[in-house]
């Protein structure tokens, strides 16, 4: 049987970064609701950022996304997280909001627009650069929406060389991460579809380029903690983006739709080592906040990420392998069952309590008041949202 202590103690150093956008206003294509006390501009999503940290005590750093978390000073918004006890961390480029990317960004047939978002993902090298950051993690809108409407075989060509150009600009301790997305916002091909594409390019790129496991971004049905073998047995699982979905790329809290998937795409990463120390894996959260409160709504993600965390650490191994290699597919499956079906909150509530914390998140944060402390301090100005 497992070792409690061992878990607890992966589980310590379990980090999970934060997104930036989670904490404005966010909504669906048809309408963006509003929420009272959201952060007005970076320094206050930091500070927002601080309180899931504050009550988890596993998420300390914050990713940002470019150009909505631009400032003029990047030393001084690291300063500010520093001062709040968190850092910032992975650095997301965006050529998907501007005009000129209605037919691609770096895929687009015009080689003015292909010039102006080779530009910005240098721009956000640079930034990199200013903020000490490790990673920066790219997606792409592009693609097409009719057949025939562009080469495909030449957009790859122009996806290849907008890399190599982005690759080439990191510096040496930096690395290249590409997401994929199966469709949305183009519904012929996307260019960068699934795993496979964004494998084979970082591939010809190099070691410090590697993929992004969004959770939200397969057909119904997938397997990802297959994809998630095969990439960590090839050394090219760079990132996760943790959420959830129903129906397509809903953004919803990680753990929500399917809490069983999850706890397998981390039994995967257990097995392979991805959650020892000095992992380089990066695991985030990628979520969009549409009708529950912000915060609460990151600290509930983090929480289920540790749950499903805890269960897979909780799976008896050897058992596992000595009923594998017996051919005992019932008992196989039942092992990973009994680690699934363990009630893991006793644990971790015990796990907060002796680092001090709260062994229940979501109350204390409740109790703290900060939420109301905000809505009552951030009036007026523009609330940060998508395009902000």
């Amino acid at each position: 049987m497992p070792d409690t202590e061992k878990v607890a103690e992966v589980l310590r150093r379990q980090r999970i970064e934060l997104p930036s956008w989670a904490f404005g206003n966010s909504g669906t294509r048809f309408k963006v609701f509003a929420q009272q006390g959201v952060p007005r501009d970076p320094y206050e999503k930091i500070a927002d950022a601080a309180q899931v940290h504050r009550y988890t005590g596993v998420a300390p750093s914050v990713a940002l996304h470019i150009p909505w978390d631009a400032v003029d000073d990047y030393a001084d918004l690291a300063t500010a997280a520093k001062d709040h006890g968190i850092e910032l961390g992975t650095v997301n480029a965006n050529v998907f909001q501007d005009d000129d990317y209605m037919l691609g960004s770096i895929t687009n047939p015009d080689p003015r627009v292909r010039r102006k978002a080779l530009d910005h993902l240098l721009a956000c090298v640079d930034v990199m650069d200013r903020t000490g950051s490790r990673d920066l993690k790219l997606w792409f809108s592009d693609g097409t929406n009719y057949p025939g409407q562009d080469n495909i075989r030449e957009r790859q060509d122009r996806l290849a060389e907008g890399l190599q150009a982005t690759y080439e600009r990191l510096g040496e301790h930096q690395r290249l991460i590409l997401e994929y997305k199966l469709f949305e916002p183009a519904f012929y091909t996307m260019d960068v579809p699934d795993w496979g594409t964004s494998f084979a390019h970082c591939l010809q790129l190099g070691d410090r380029a590697k993929v992004c496991v969004d959770t939200g971004h397969h057909a119904p049905g997938t397997n990802i903690e297959f994809i998630v073998a095969f990439l960590m047995r090839a050394g090219k699982l760079g990132a996760f983006d943790f959420n959830s979905r129903f129906y397509a790329d809903d953004d919803l809290m990680v753990g929500a739709a399917d809490p069983f998937q999850l706890f397998r795409i981390l039994f995967e990463v257990v097995l392979a080592g991805g959650l020892d120390e000095g992992t380089d894996i990066a695991f985030m959260l990628d979520q969009c906040h549409n009708i529950e409160p912000k915060i609460p709504g990151q600290i509930r993600s983090v929480m289920n990420v540790q749950e499903a965390s805890a269960k897979a650490l909780l799976v008896d191994t050897e058992a596992l392998a000595a009923a594998q290699r017996a051919g005992d597919v019932l008992g196989a499956n039942a092992v990973l069952m009994d680690a699934y079906n363990t009630d893991v909150r006793p644990l971790l509530a015990e796990l907060r309590s002796a680092q001090g914390l709260d062994p229940d998140p979501m109350a204390a944060y409740a109790a703290s008041g900060y939420a109301e402390r905000i809505v009552a301090e951030r009036v007026g100005g523009q609330a940060a949202g998508w395009g902000a």
